[in-house]
């Protein structure tokens, strides 16, 4: 395996919470509470698990779209929270984001050319007059025409505006993409159109990806490596296959087990966790997970559990593994 691009150690990130006349902090939303963990140069690290465990989170602060609370991000050896606003600004073309909504992430205002060729004159990477080539070869790398640079997002599919919201990012020449959730809001079948274009793009750019996702059909389709989420914390890491086809977690388990099977003679036992996700801003005691899991001892309840190395760069954290 390559060197380290992305080195996250013992991230952290809190949501203040305000409350009275005076909007005094009165409390915190731990969003992500503890998050230590490399992607190599050419690989993808897929982040998954339910809605509101910090994954959105952990993206937009490794690429400091939000500053941390506590922790280190480096990239290249770089640490990027510690780095002032110009010397960022240099190293923001090789960190870059595709948002989770198409629609929402484009300027209606804008034409397709201005809001992909933007950064580039923003960034004095090309002049005026190279600006068009090079706007018309990011869209075409991407599966879109030429024609559709003097269009407005309005007119494009949800599709289309993923491929442009991908031109937008690769035009800067990227080596890391955080793909925040890139193909939750489209059809399936729109689905593996774009994850099979990330994939060659991966392959002829040699780009490194965080992918951002809670739909485990696709994250076994483009991982290299997989990290489970619960409640802020990574409580299972492991190789793509070892981790499907040797789940050790308790939660990793419970979504593994609701995934679809495409055989309908086989049969795959349901886990069906019981009780709500605790509260990010009140998480109980000992394992987080306690509450909920249908294993639980004592020492769950009382003791954080470590997360360790359990052989073969499998890592996990329960005491009952």
């Amino acid at each position: 395996m390559s060197e380290p691009l992305i080195e996250v150690k013992n991230l952290k990130k809190y949501f203040p919470i305000r409350g009275g006349v005076l909007q005094r902090t009165i409390g915190y939303v731990k969003a992500v509470d503890g998050v230590s963990f490399t992607i190599n140069k050419g690989e993808t690290l897929s982040l998954v698990g339910e809605s509101g465990c910090g994954k959105s989170t952990v993206g937009r602060t490794i690429i400091r779209l939000y500053d941390k609370t506590d922790g280190d991000v480096l990239f290249k050896g770089i640490p990027i929270h510690s780095l002032k606003k110009s010397e960022l600004r240099k190293l923001r073309p090789k960190m870059q984001m595709v948002f989770q909504d198409p629609f929402s992430s484009l300027n209606p205002r804008l034409r397709i050319g201005d809001a992909v060729g933007e950064a580039l004159l923003d960034h004095g990477l090309v002049s005026k007059n190279e600006l068009r080539d090079r706007v018309i070869e990011a869209l075409e790398m991407c599966g879109l025409a030429s024609y559709h640079i003097d269009r407005y997002p309005h007119e494009f599919s949800g599709g289309q505006r993923q491929r442009i919201g991908i031109a937008r990012a690769l035009i800067l020449d990227p080596e890391f993409i955080v793909l925040d959730e890139p193909v939750s809001s489209l059809d399936v079948s729109i689905q593996a159109q774009i994850i099979n274009l990330l994939m060659d793009l991966q392959q002829q750019k040699g780009l490194t990806y965080l992918f951002i996702s809670h739909d485990l059909s696709v994250v076994e389709h483009i991982s290299t490596r997989v990290a489970v989420m619960y409640l802020g914390n990574i409580v299972e890491m492991a190789s793509r296959d070892e981790l499907f086809d040797h789940p050790l977690h308790p939660y990793t388990q419970a979504l593994l087990s609701a995934v679809p099977i495409p055989d309908p003679d086989l049969k795959r036992e349901r886990i069906i966790l019981e009780g709500d996700i605790p509260s990010p801003a009140n998480p109980p005691k000992g394992c987080k997970f306690h509450t909920r899991c249908p294993f639980a001892k004592d020492i769950c309840k009382e003791q954080v559990p470590e997360f360790r190395d359990v052989g073969g760069g499998h890592y996990v954290a329960c005491h009952l593994v």
